[in-house]
């Protein structure tokens, strides 16, 4: 894990095992929930995401996980977009598989993102969020998996269903998984899952196809 720079805006990176730069890799953008505001990146690195990474064997991914240090991720959107073309335009990125996750807060700058720059992501993962159901349209060829705890009462998880539905009739393929006992922390439960990281490499540019995977339990990653 490293601490590293863009413009103003502060982000972990990290490398798969043996990383080669010559080489390319499939990307993870992630944006975190209203908890990890700030400038201190070891708040950041405190999150859950980073640390159910740790716990698996094998990472193929290069990750990049920036800190909001403003209010939403929407008072620094414009940011948000100049960092993921600059994420894709780095040589070790494998532009045909930018992937896109976010939980809460940064499951709607997920939504939001991947409407606006379909072009960039292969996929995305949003985590009890919501978005403009109306402009879902524009995700009609970035394939979704979406997350939401039947008992959230911060973001209801009709938010994800109303999104799912529209990307749906819009022509898209999207699908939503709801943890019926599971309030707003639909995160670690996700994050823990391997399938959702190997559903996340099925997905390409040149394949937008979204193939049923199957929830399962078990550590192992690679």
């Amino acid at each position: 894990m490293e601490f590293m720079n863009f413009e103003d805006l502060n982000y972990i990176f990290i490398k798969p095992k043996e990383f080669d730069e010559t080489k390319q890799y499939p990307v993870i953008l992630h944006l975190h929930g209203a908890g990890s505001r700030g400038s201190d990146l070891n708040l950041l690195s405190d999150n859950p995401f980073y640390h159910h990474l740790n716990t698996y064997e094998s990472f193929p991914f290069v990750v990049f996980g920036p800190q909001c240090h403003l209010d939403t991720w929407f008072d620094l959107f414009e940011q948000l977009r100049r960092f993921s073309q600059y994420i894709a335009g780095l040589n070790f990125t494998d532009a045909s598989r930018i992937y896109l996750m976010g939980a809460s807060m940064g499951a709607y700058a997920t939504w939001q993102l991947a409407t606006s720059l379909p072009e960039v992501f292969a996929a995305a993962v949003p985590i009890c969020g919501g978005g403009m159901y109306w402009n879902a349209g524009r995700l009609k060829d970035v394939p979704v998996w979406a997350f939401h705890g039947a008992k959230d009462d911060t973001v209801f998880c009709e938010e994800s269903k109303k999104m799912v539905d529209a990307v749906n009739k819009n022509g898209g393929c999207a699908r939503l998984t709801v943890y019926p006992e599971t309030g707003h922390d639909s995160w670690n439960e996700t994050y823990e899952t391997p399938e959702v990281f190997s559903w996340l490499l099925a997905q390409q540019k040149d394949n937008v196809q979204t193939p049923e995977v199957k929830c399962c339990e078990g550590k192992q990653f690679g």
